[in-house]
């Protein structure tokens, strides 16, 4: 394992310790290094990569460092909007990425992601309408990128199961599950901000949030093989 990816994982845990224990002061220490570390690797992995792939990557990197800094504090739904375009343009930035290596939309892959999207745009709508319009825009960018992250064109060599590419030794393999990561940790940001009322609930919650973003942008940011 590349030197700056074993600190991001060391960085990762530290950010997941502090929202679990309540330790906020953990989190603006460790939380904000974890997109430059993924940048950084991305710069001295030796993989040479487009220059314009390396210039999305690491814009969409530095949105998502914005977005990670927003959202040390979860329950503040003002900074929650900010993040979340943040995060918006860092989705983007990946479609972009994912499209330019060939991935493009396919209905049975849309299928689920669309019907997901919906059910929770629905959610909030019902329970939290002053978020259900920037939540919803911003999932529409998480779906697309999603989307495209588990087209089999991406990564020819794996296994597709259920709109989803099996992962395998190929790094593109592995973008349709760091993206399915990514999904599950925003469903649960969803989940906690309308349901989690105790204390230790909404912490263990933020744990895992964390825990899934981390694994997420591990996996969509390694960079592909070289050709």
């Amino acid at each position: 394992m590349r030197a700056l990816r074993a600190g991001y994982l060391a960085a990762a845990a530290v950010t997941v310790f502090g929202a679990v224990t309540g330790r906020e002061r953990l989190q603006r220490v460790a939380k904000p290094l974890l997109m430059p570390l993924l940048a950084a690797d991305t710069v001295t992995s030796g993989v040479e990569l487009d220059p314009v792939e390396r210039r999305i990557l690491l814009g969409s990197l530095a949105a998502a460092t914005v977005g990670d800094v927003l959202l040390i504090d979860p329950d503040d739904d003002r900074r929650l909007i900010a993040g979340a375009s943040s995060f918006a343009v860092m989705q983007t930035g990946y479609s972009i990425l994912w499209w330019r290596r060939g991935a493009r939309p396919r209905p049975e892959i849309a299928a689920p992601r669309l019907l997901a999207w919906a059910g929770a745009a629905g959610l909030l709508r019902a329970k939290a309408p002053v978020l259900a319009l920037p939540l919803t825009a911003y999932g529409a960018t998480l779906g697309t990128a999603a989307t495209l992250a588990s087209d089999p064109a991406l990564a020819p060599g794996a296994k597709n199961v259920a709109g989803l590419n099996i992962p395998n030794s190929d790094p593109r393999s592995r973008y349709g599950l760091g993206a399915l990561l990514f999904t599950v940790s925003d469903g649960l940001i969803v989940l906690r901000r309308l349901f989690a009322r105790e204390e230790r609930t909404r912490r263990v919650t933020e744990g895992v949030i964390l825990a899934t973003y981390a694994a997420a942008q591990y996996l969509l940011t390694e960079p592909p093989p070289r050709d």
